[in-house]
């Protein structure tokens, strides 16, 4: 982007990305992936600091070729153990992967107790979406041209989501973006009804449709109480475009 290069989060907040793509429409940001090498740097880092098991969860295999370049690290490496984890998932979740894996390590749970409860999270949660523009998504891959150009020609923002491989695909066809968040709305309350969740709404600089949703939500399904929302972090938002919105939910154990 301007030919600079940011360290997601480090060197760029979410905020000042999504700022930056809304103030220069001509601007179109892109992701490079950790390569093997520098993936077998950090494994080393951690054994020389005595580690000798890590386990390192991934954005979706669908998404990314990272979980491939991870794999292939964790071959190299010795005097290490590392576990690669699929979150077959983005952002919150894959978040909330890492947190649960480290308080169970504190804890004192052995790798595969914490695989379980990874698997459990990627197996039990779904998330629904609306970009403002599809031009993010089809020119990073994303989403396929063909899809792309009808979409741009019909003026449809269509209704996405994450499937359970961990894939982006359009599901419904719709005209305009506010019907589109409506319609991520709709399709959640149908998904859940009568179930014990914890929801979420991810969203690219939108905290207008944030909190729209929030209420929406609040007042259909009162004993949820509160509906966290996190921006959506600009290595993902490269992909979605600013204004981007997204509902969830990870389903509870009973």
């Amino acid at each position: 982007m301007c030919g600079k290069e940011y360290i997601d989060y480090e060197e760029l907040t979410a905020k000042q990305f999504y700022e930056m793509l809304e103030a220069d429409s001509s601007l179109f940001p892109r992701t490079a992936m950790a390569s093997t090498g520098t993936m077998l740097e950090a494994y080393e880092k951690l054994r020389d600091e005595g580690c000798d098991e890590a386990i390192f969860i991934t954005i979706s295999s669908k998404m990314s070729g990272i979980y491939e370049n991870g794999v292939l690290a964790a071959k190299m490496v010795e005097g290490i153990k590392v576990t690669v984890f699929d979150s077959k998932t983005v952002g919150y979740l894959q978040c909330k992967m890492a947190f649960t894996a480290h308080d169970m390590a504190k804890a004192g749970k052995s790798m595969d107790e914490i695989v379980e409860e990874l698997s459990y999270i990627r197996d039990h949660n779904h998330i629904y979406f609306a970009v403002k523009d599809l031009k993010y998504l089809v020119k990073n891959g994303r989403l396929s041209n063909a899809a792309g150009f009808v979409a741009d020609v019909l003026k449809i923002k269509p209704l996405l989501e994450i499937d359970k491989a961990g894939a982006v695909v359009s599901i419904e066809k719709i005209r305009t973006f506010s019907k589109a968040v409506d319609r991520v709305f709709d399709k959640f309350l149908e998904e859940t009804k009568g179930k014990k969740i914890e929801p979420f709404i991810i969203h690219a600089n939108n905290p207008e449709s944030a909190e729209y949703l929030r209420q929406k939500v609040l007042a259909a399904r009162p004993e949820l109480k509160e509906v966290e929302d996190y921006y959506l972090t600009p290595a993902v938002g490269a992909h979605s475009g600013p204004k981007a919105i997204t509902i969830g939910y990870l389903l509870l154990r009973d």
